[in-house]
């Protein structure tokens, strides 16, 4: 299960960081989904250890906090440009929280793993 989740995972951070090429700030968004798809990459080969993950996880859930905007206009999915600040805000926290979410499922797997 852990190697099939960060191998997807690994592969879906890689893509999100090249969609960052035509970003406003992609020297920014590139390494934070690039260190995304490098520790899925470590989680898949077991180098990684459980509290690694899980401070990768700390990390993001504090990036995603202080990324949150003032005011939530939601995502708006349906628009591909960016409408308002807040609404760009707000995506970027959601990515920093999936970020986040497989961070935490990662630790979990690995630990679970270690156990054995």
């Amino acid at each position: 299960m852990r190697k099939i989740l960060s191998a997807i995972f690994g592969l879906l951070f890689v893509l999100f960081a090249a969609l960052q090429y035509n970003d406003p700030d992609p020297e920014v968004w590139m390494p934070i989904y690039g260190l995304a798809a490098i520790a899925c990459l470590m989680a898949y080969t077991g180098l990684g250890r459980w509290w690694f993950f899980a401070a990768m996880a700390v990390m993001y859930i504090g990036a995603a906090v202080y990324q949150w905007p003032p005011k939530f206009e939601g995502f708006l999915f349906s628009e591909i440009g960016m409408r308002s600040m807040n609404i760009e805000m707000a995506r970027e926290a959601g990515g920093l929280a999936i970020c986040a979410a497989i961070m935490v499922l990662l630790a979990v797997l690995v630990r679970q793993t270690s156990r054995r």
